[in-house]
């Protein structure tokens, strides 16, 4: 009976002998029917082929909404957030659900559906939190099949209504914390040389991890009109492919540099044919850093949480004990505005969008921006950093 050869039914192995029936078919006026049945029975898989043809049918004729599976919607969500920052983590999350919701279809799934996995995920250790940001996942892909996600013979979205899930504790961004300058201080002068400089670089310009580290010279842009005495000046134009991971609207990105920038990046020239930023690896060859906050930045903010009794007669702050990358750029942020600079000029120089958001900017805009960059260097006079440690120790930064 197994090695029958049935319209629409093939065998798909999965390993250790074992294997399940998968629908490939086509089915008029609608198209091509491709899911597995979750079965290795033939007379199971049959009916299953039957019951989706006629779901088929209906929404054809009918306009009947046809059912699908999660494991459909958890490929449509990926596919279509595959660019975004951090979908990695979407994608364990959806990995980890599928052997409990994947071959359910999305009108099966609510609350009590995760309750296997609940209890098995406590089973192993985990921590609610961990548990409930998973669900999460999970329930922005129900939310997208319910409002987005459209079946193209009915127009129909693919799930009726949207489900309750509960999730009671989801994931709580953690608050910035900005850097005063003898903090800055400290936690540089523990640093490896190469981060230290891409660390003293993000303070002076504003660009995000992922951006320094990819940093190239063919990004470069002269600006001579703006030059002084000491200085060529340059921008970079960080190509939307770079900038595509950090919002769904992407667009090249302007990266000005302040004079302590533009001399942070002179300094770098001719170091590596390709990138602004790199460092020697064990055979003594430069090449470029995926990301900043990896184990020597982890050791480095240690070493400096452990001395900051030492250099300030005061217990160090849980924020300065967990200081990312990121916080450097908060720390430029909330320089330009304890200096004056405006709203519209730190939107520019952090690359937020606006508006205004172009890729043509004259010579004097341009010059605009570089004035504002370079009022970071006079925060440092300024008592508003001592104001905004009050207001995060409320918060438990």
């Amino acid at each position: 009976m197994s090695n029958r050869r049935i319209p629409g039914l093939t065998k798909k192995t999965l390993g250790g002998g074992h294997f399940e029936w998968y629908i490939d078919k086509r089915v008029k006026g609608y198209g091509r029917l491709c899911e597995s049945t979750g079965t290795s029975e033939i007379e199971d898989a049959e009916a299953i082929l039957i019951k989706r043809i006629k779901e088929c049918r209906d929404a054809v004729v009918h306009g009947i909404r046809p059912r699908r599976l999660f494991r459909e919607a958890a490929a449509e969500y990926l596919t279509r957030h595959a660019h975004r920052r951090g979908i990695g983590r979407d994608v364990t999350a959806l990995q980890n659900l599928d052997s409990y919701i994947g071959a359910k279809y999305l009108d099966e799934i609510y609350d009590e559906t995760f309750q296997s996995f609940r209890d098995e995920r406590a089973k192993e250790g985990l921590c609610v939190g961990t548990v409930d940001r998973d669900i999460g996942t999970a329930a922005r892909v129900l939310e997208e099949a319910a409002t987005k996600y459209r079946d193209e013979v009915t127009k129909l979205t693919w799930l009726r209504e949207l489900p309750y899930i509960n999730y009671a504790r989801p994931y709580k961004k953690r608050e910035p914390y900005p850097l005063d300058w003898d903090e800055q201080r400290l936690l540089f002068s523990e640093l490896a040389e190469h981060l230290a400089t891409m660390g003293e670089f993000i303070v002076n310009a504003g660009p995000r991890d992922e951006e320094v580290c990819a940093l190239e010279w063919a990004w470069e842009v002269r600006v001579p009109e703006l030059d002084t005495p000491d200085l060529q000046r340059t921008v970079f134009i960080i190509p939307e492919e770079v900038t595509k991971c950090f919002t769904d609207d992407p667009h090249p990105r302007l990266l000005v540099l302040n004079d302590a920038a533009q001399r942070i990046v002179d300094a770098q020239r001719g170091l590596h044919p390709r990138y602004v930023f790199t460092y020697k690896d064990v055979r003594g060859q430069r090449d470029r850093l995926g990301y900043m906050l990896n184990s020597g930045w982890k050791a480095a903010r240690t070493r400096a949480a452990n001395r900051y009794r030492k250099e300030f007669g005061r217990e160090s702050p849980m924020g300065f004990r967990r200081i990312r990358v990121h916080d450097l750029r908060h720390t430029f942020g909330r320089r330009l505005r304890a200096a004056g600079a405006q709203f519209e000029d730190r939107q520019d120089l952090l690359g937020h969008k606006s508006s205004r958001v172009t890729t043509h900017y004259s010579a004097p805009e341009i010059g605009n921006l570089v004035d504002a960059a370079n009022l970071v260097t006079d925060s440092r006079r300024s008592p508003a950093r001592t104001v905004l440690r009050v207001i995060a120790g409320k918060s438990g930064v």
